[in-house]
């Protein structure tokens, strides 16, 4: 539950970019640019600052991955159901990457 907690923030962010990014969307262009360097770089950002504060959780990556089911129904169509595993990637590579700080800060505060 405590780690529910301290993940929340990072997840609403992500879910706010699954969610309202689309909304900008008004051409192929802009959908892919979206799609393949916005959203994945707002889930390496947020899982890797997740990862730096509170090491690394197989959940969250999960979690990410969940989040965005529902907006492949809502914006897009089943085709982008690799985005699920791709945004699954990018936040598990993320908070990877984010552990091997918070491992460095912790050698260090001891």
């Amino acid at each position: 539950m405590n780690n529910i907690k301290r993940a929340l923030p990072y997840l609403t962010i992500i879910m706010l970019s699954f969610y309202l990014l689309p909304l900008l969307i008004k051409d192929t262009g802009t959908g892919m640019t979206m799609l393949l360097v916005v959203i994945p770089c707002i889930c390496f950002i947020c899982s890797f600052v997740y990862g730096m504060k509170n090491s690394f959780h197989p959940f969250y990556t999960i979690v990410v991955a969940i989040l965005f089911v529902p907006s492949i129904f809502i914006f897009y169509n089943i085709t982008a159901w690799i985005y699920i595993v791709i945004y699954g990637i990018t936040a598990l590579i993320g908070n990877l990457i984010g552990m091997i700080f918070y491992k460095q800060f912790k050698q260090n505060d001891i």
